[in-house]
C-alpha cells in the first residue's frame, strides 16, 4: 500500500483546483472550456445526491452532518461570553452552496471600489459587475444589473407571511424604503431576498456549473480526496498530495495549482505545506518553504445577534410544526407545488439600514424570520414570535486560522475574534436598540411584541453588549484568511498569485481584504469568474 513516504501517482493535468464549491465549480466550468487544458477537480467530500441537500429546508440535516459538512467549531470567544460556536462549511460536491442559506447577495459597490483604492487594480465595482452579470440567470429582464444568460439561477422565494409583510411596513415607518432590487451597488432597504433556487429546489453550484460541462473529455472530478499538501520544487508549486481511502496518492500541475478551498481549508492547506507565519510552523515541526506572515490572518465573519418576539395576532411556523396536521400540510405543500416553509431559505424578509447617522451607506442587515427557536437545530418554541436578527455588515474584528497540529486530519484552530473591538461592540448595542425600535412601531404594536430575547429589562450599554454576547451567533461568512494586497500582510496579488511562490493561485472568500456588506456566495461566484479570465490572460 502507497504511503505518505512512497505516494501513489494518480496523473497529471495541466491545472489542478482544490475544492469543488462555490468558486471550484465556476473555475473547472471555464478553465476546461479549452479542449486543449487539461483540468483536475479535487473534493474532499463525496456526491451531493442527497434529498436533504435539494430541500431548502434541508440545510437543518446537513449543517453538522459529517456526510456534508466538515463540522469546524470555533475556539471558546471571550466576546461571546466563553461560548464556541459551530462553524459549518460545505464537505459536499457544489461546497457551501450545497448547505447554506441561498441567498443571492452580491454587496455593496463601495466594498469593492475599497479594495480597488487598496491597491488591487480591476477589483473595483465596475471593474466586477460584467462578472457578476455573466454567471446570473436572474428572473427578470436583462439590464444595467443582471444578466440572464448565465449558469446560476436566481429567483424570488415561493412564500408569503403577512408577519414579515408587516415588518417591512414597520421598517417604512423609520424612513427604512422598500426595494426590489438587492444586488444594485446600494442595498439600503427592505424586501424579500432573491435565492438561489429552481422552483423551490436549491441551484447549487454543481448544477449550476458542472452539470452542463461533466462529460468533457478533458475535466476529471476527484471526489472523497482530501488534500494534505503541496508539491514543491523549489518555490514552484508542482502538485500536490491527497488522501483517498487511507491510501496517499499524488498528483502533477503542468501549470498551476488553484486553491479554492474556502476560508478555513486553504490557510490549512499552505500551512500544512510549509507556507505561512514562521512561527506558526515552526511551532508545529513544519518546515518553512516560504514565510507570508499573512496566511490565516485577517479572519472577518458576520455575526448575528438573534432578538425574539413573541407575537399576538399573526400566524408563525412555530404554531403550524408543533402540530401534526400543521406538519403534514407543510410536506404537502412542498410535494405539490414546491413552496411554502420546506421551500423557504433559512431567512426570508431581509432589511438593510444604518444603525446611526455616522454610516454614509447600510452598516447593518436584518434577517427576519417567521419562527423562533433557542439555538440552532433545537425545537422551535410552541407560541407564536419571530426572530429579528441584526448583523453588523462591515466587522472591525480580526481573527485568525492556524493548524493545530501537522496532522492534516486534526481540524485547525479558529479564533473569530467576535465584538473585539469598541466600534463593533458600539454596533451590537446600536443594533439591538434599533430592532427594539423596528418592533415598537405603530404597524408593530398591533401585534403585542413582547422581547424575548434578549429581554427588555436589559437596558445599559453594557448589559447590551453582554447580552449580544450571549445570543449571537455565525451567519457563516468566514473571509479574509489569505487576502489580496501588496502590504506585508497580504498573500495572493491582485492577480490571485499567492506572493513568491510560482504555479499558485488563491480563488476562494479567503482572498478578501475586506468582507462584503452582505451575504458570501454570490461574491466568490464573481471571484471565481474574473479569475477564470485572469488565467487565460496567462495561458
Amino acid at each position: 500500500m502507497a504511503n505518505s513516504n512512497n505516494p501513489a501517482v494518480y496523473g497529471e493535468f495541466d491545472i489542478v483546483i482544490v475544492g469543488a464549491g462555490s468558486a471550484g465549480c465556476v473555475l473547472a466550468n471555464r478553465l476546461s472550456a479549452d479542449a486543449d487544458t487539461r483540468v483536475l477537480l479535487i473534493e474532499a467530500g463525496g456526491s451531493d445526491n442527497r434529498f436533504w441537500i435539494h430541500v431548502p429546508v434541508g440545510y437543518l440535516y446537513c449543517m453538522g452532518n459529517p456526510k456534508t459538512d466538515w463540522c469546524y467549531k470555533t475556539e471558546p470567544e471571550e466576546g461571546l461570553n466563553g461560548r464556541s460556536l459551530a462553524y459549518p462549511r460545505g464537505k459536499v460536491l457544489g461546497g457551501c452552496s450545497s448547505i447554506n442559506g441561498m441567498i443571492y447577495m452580491r454587496g455593496q459597490a463601495r466594498d469593492y471600489d475599497i479594495w480597488r483604492q487598496q491597491g488591487n487594480i480591476g477589483w473595483g465595482w465596475d471593474d466586477l459587475l460584467p462578472y457578476f452579470k455573466k454567471s446570473e440567470h436572474h428572473y427578470g429582464a436583462a439590464d444595467e444589473f443582471h444578466g440572464t444568460d448565465g449558469e446560476l439561477l436566481v429567483e424570488k422565494q415561493r412564500l408569503a407571511w403577512p408577519a414579515l409583510d408587516a415588518v417591512r411596513e414597520a421598517a417604512e415607518e423609520l424612513d427604512i424604503a422598500r426595494t426590489d432590487d438587492f444586488n444594485s451597488g446600494d442595498n439600503e432597504g427592505s424586501g424579500y431576498f432573491p435565492v438561489n433556487q429552481k422552483k423551490g429546489i436549491r441551484w447549487n453550484a454543481r448544477k449550476a456549473f458542472i452539470d452542463p460541462v461533466r462529460n468533457r473529455s478533458n475535466l476529471t472530478i476527484l471526489k472523497n480526496a482530501q488534500v494534505e499538501k503541496l508539491i514543491f520544487e523549489g518555490k514552484r508549486v508542482v502538485g500536490l498530495e491527497f488522501r483517498r481511502n487511507n491510501v496517499v496518492e499524488q498528483v502533477t500541475a503542468r501549470k498551476e495549482v488553484i486553491l479554492s478551498a474556502g476560508s478555513i481549508g486553504t490557510p490549512q492547506i499552505l500551512q500544512l505545506s510549509g507556507i505561512g507565519p514562521s512561527q506558526v510552523l515552526k511551532d508545529k515541526s513544519i518546515p518553512v518553504i516560504h514565510e507570508l506572515k499573512g496566511v490565516g490572518e485577517n479572519l472577518q465573519d458576520h455575526l448575528q445577534i438573534r432578538t425574539i418576539f413573541g407575537i399576538e395576532g399573526a400566524a408563525t411556523l412555530n404554531e403550524r410544526s408543533n402540530s401534526l396536521f400543521g406538519k403534514l400540510s407543510i410536506a404537502a405543500e412542498y410535494f405539490l407545488k414546491q413552496s411554502g416553509p420546506m421551500a423557504m431559505a433559512p431567512s426570508q424578509l431581509g432589511i438593510f439600514t444604518k444603525s446611526s447617522d455616522e454610516y454614509d451607506t447600510a452598516n447593518i442587515e436584518y434577517h427576519v424570520q417567521p419562527l423562533s427557536l433557542d439555538a440552532f437545530g433545537e425545537p422551535l418554541h410552541k407560541f407564536p414570535a419571530i426572530t429579528v436578527s441584526v448583523c453588523n455588515l462591515r466587522p472591525e474584528s480580526r481573527g485568525t486560522c492556524h493548524i493545530r497540529s501537522n496532522d492534516p486530519s486534526d481540524f485547525p484552530v479558529i479564533k473569530p475574534n467576535y465584538l473585539s473591538t469598541v466600534t463593533d461592540r458600539n454596533v451590537a448595542v446600536d443594533s439591538i436598540l434599533h430592532a427594539r425600535k423596528l418592533m415598537a412601531t405603530k404597524r408593530m404594536t398591533e401585534f403585542s411584541p413582547v422581547e424575548l430575547k434578549p429581554g427588555a429589562d436589559i437596558c445599559t450599554a453594557e448589559e447590551l453588549a453582554k447580552a449580544a454576547g450571549d445570543i449571537s451567533t455565525t451567519i457563516f461568512h468566514p473571509v479574509g484568511t489569505a487576502k489580496m494586497g501588496n502590504d506585508e500582510n497580504a498573500v495572493v496579488d491582485d492577480q490571485l498569485r499567492v506572493h513568491g511562490v510560482g504555479g499558485l493561485r488563491i480563488v476562494d472568500a479567503s482572498i478578501m481584504p475586506t468582507i462584503t456588506s452582505g451575504n458570501t456566495h454570490a461574491p466568490v461566484t464573481m471571484i471565481a469568474e474574473k479569475a477564470a479570465d485572469l488565467i487565460a490572460l496567462t495561458r
